[in-house]
C-alpha cells in the first residue's frame, strides 16, 4: 500500500530536485483494425485512438493536480504498423502516418509512437512498405515516432536493415534540414527492444500485450545527484546503497501515479518505467551524477564503471519498489538533453567511441548525439552496427538515435529546443566502413542465445 507519508517525504524531491512523471503512456492495440483497403483502415485506427485516449490527457492533469506529481508527458504507442496494416494493399504507409498525427492532435498528446517494424530475422511486404514510408512521413509529421528492431540475441543482426537504416537517417536529415534535421530526432534503431518502453521515440504497443495499457515513465536524476551530495567522499557501499535507496523512493511515487490512471481510465496498470532521463536544465542531469561520483566530467576514465554502478543500483531500488517494473528503467544517456553531456562534449573530454563504450552498461545506447551532415550513410550504418552488436552479445537492449547535422561541421551547434534541446556535432571516424556494410545478409546469433 503506497501511502501519503511516503509522497509528502518526496515533495521536497518534487520542488528542488526536478522529480518528475516524464510520461503516462497508453498503449493501444490496432490488430482489430486490420482492412485491405488503407483507407478504412486509417478509419478504424484513427477511431480507435482517439476514443481509447480521448481521457488520457484529463486524467494526467487531474492526477498532477491532486498529488502535486509534475506529469510532463502524455503519449500514446500503437501496434507496430508494420504488423497491424499488413492487410493493407499499399506500398507505403504515409497516409498512416498523418492519420496517427492526427489522432494524437486530436487527444492532445506531444507524441505517438509505433510508426514501427520488427526487422530482426528479416522483412515482409509490410515491413519494406513501413521502412519506404520512414523519412517523408517522420518529416511530414509532428508527433509521430518511429523506431526498428534491426537485431536481436535470439536472432543476430539484420544487416541489410542496418545498411537501409544509414540511408533512412541520412534522407530524413535532408528531409527536414530547414526545422534542424528534427526528422531523425523521431527515429530510433533497437537491438533488443521491449514492448513495454513509455519512452520515446522508441515505445510501441508489443503484440504480447493486452488490448490497452497503462505505461508510466518516472525520471529523477536531480533527486539522485542531491541524494549523492549527502554522502560526498563515502566509500562505493555507501554510494550505491543512496543510490537505491533513492530510486526505491521515486518508483513508489511512480507506481501511485499509474495505479491512479489505471483506476481512473479503467485500464490496467502495465510497467513502470525507471529511467533517469535528463533535460537540458541544470540539476536535472545524469552527467551531474557522474560528477557528483568523482568524475571531473563524462568522459573521463572512470566513466563505464560510474555508470554501471548508477544504472544497476537504479535497477535494484526499483525492483524492490514495484513488481511491475519494465521498460528500460536505469539510465539514459542523450547528450543533447544533458546540459553537462553537451558540455563534456564541447571541452573534448567525451567522444562517440567514449560514449559507445558507456553505453555498454547503460540502460539504451548512442542517443540524440548530432554528427557532420557530410557524414556517409555507410559510415552512420557502421556506427548502427557495433551498437547492434553490443546489445546482441551482451543480451541488452541498446538503440541508436543519431542526427547528420546538414550543412553544419564539427564544433557547431543543432538546435531543437524544449526536451530535445541542442546537440553540438560530435567528430565521426573518417576511416570507410563502406565495404563491411556492403556484404549484407544476416550476422547470425551469438552460441549462448541457445539456452532452451
Amino acid at each position: 500500500m503506497i501511502t501519503f507519508q511516503e509522497i509528502s517525504e518526496t515533495n521536497k524531491m518534487f520542488a528542488e530536485s526536478h522529480l518528475d512523471v516524464r510520461t503516462i503512456t497508453l498503449g493501444v492495440s490496432l490488430l482489430d483494425c486490420a482492412d485491405e483497403n488503407i483507407e478504412r483502415f486509417n478509419q478504424k485506427i484513427y477511431e480507435k485512438i482517439t476514443k481509447s485516449a480521448e481521457n488520457l490527457v484529463k486524467t494526467g492533469n487531474e492526477i498532477a493536480m491532486q498529488y502535486g506529481v509534475p506529469i510532463v508527458n502524455k503519449r500514446i504507442s500503437v501496434t507496430p504498423i508494420a504488423i497491424a496494416a499488413a492487410g493493407c494493399r499499399a506500398r507505403r504507409y504515409l497516409s498512416v502516418a498523418k492519420t496517427l498525427d492526427r489522432a494524437a492532435q486530436a487527444v492532445g498528446v506531444n507524441f505517438i509512437g509505433g510508426f514501427s517494424a520488427l526487422l530482426q530475422k528479416g522483412s515482409t511486404e509490410s515491413d519494406k512498405a513501413l521502412v519506404r514510408s520512414i523519412p517523408e512521413a517522420l518529416s511530414n509529421t509532428e508527433r509521430v515516432c518511429s523506431c526498428l528492431n534491426l537485431a536481436s540475441t535470439r536472432d543476430g543482426i539484420n544487416m541489410n536493415a542496418v545498411a537501409k537504416s544509414g540511408r533512412i537517417i541520412k534522407e530524413m536529415a535532408e528531409l527536414s534540414k530547414d526545422k534542424g534535421c528534427i526528422a531523425c530526432a523521431k527515429f530510433v534503431v533497437f537491438c533488443n527492444a521491449v514492448e513495454d518502453n513509455p519512452f520515446m521515440a522508441g515505445a510501441f504497443h508489443g503484440v504480447t500485450e493486452r488490448e490497452n495499457v497503462i505505461n508510466v515513465g518516472v525520471s529523477g536524476p536531480g533527486v539522485v545527484k542531491r541524494a549523492l551530495e549527502e554522502v560526498r567522499g563515502a566509500d562505493f557501499e555507501t554510494l550505491c546503497e543512496t543510490i537505491k535507496r533513492t530510486a526505491f523512493k521515486i518508483t513508489r511515487v511512480g507506481q501511485l501515479v499509474a495505479l491512479e490512471a489505471s483506476k481512473r481510465m479503467g485500464i490496467p496498470f502495465g510497467s513502470l518505467d525507471l529511467s533517469l532521463a535528463p533535460t537540458p536544465e541544470m540539476n536535472d542531469s545524469v552527467a551531474e551524477i557522474l560528477q557528483e561520483m568523482g568524475l571531473e566530467q563524462p568522459g573521463a576514465p572512470g566513466s563505464t564503471a560510474a555508470i554501471a554502478i548508477l544504472n544497476d543500483n537504479v535497477k535494484k531500488g526499483g525492483v524492490m519498489a514495484s513488481s511491475y517494473v519494465g521498460g528500460l528503467s536505469g539510465a539514459f544517456i542523450p547528450v543533447s538533453e544533458d546540459h553537462g553531456m553537451i558540455e563534456a562534449v564541447k571541452s573534448g573530454a567525451l567522444s562517440l567511441e567514449k560514449l559507445e563504450a558507456m553505453t555498454c552498461v547503460c540502460s539504451v545506447g548512442i542517443d540524440m548525439a548530432a554528427i557532420p551532415g557530410d557524414t556517409s550513410p555507410e559510415t552512420i550504418s557502421g556506427v548502427i552496427a557495433d551498437e547492434m552488436a553490443i546489445g546482441m552479445i551482451n543480451g541488452k537492449t541498446t538503440a541508436v538515435r543519431i542526427i547528420p547535422a546538414i550543412g553544419k561541421n564539427v564544433g557547431d551547434t543543432l538546435e531543437f529546443g524544449g526536451l530535445l534541446g541542442s546537440a553540438p556535432v560530435m567528430p565521426v571516424s573518417g576511416v570507410s566502413c563502406a565495404d563491411f556494410i556492403k556484404r549484407g545478409g544476416r550476422i547470425p546469433a551469438p552460441i549462448h542465445s541457445f539456452r532452451n
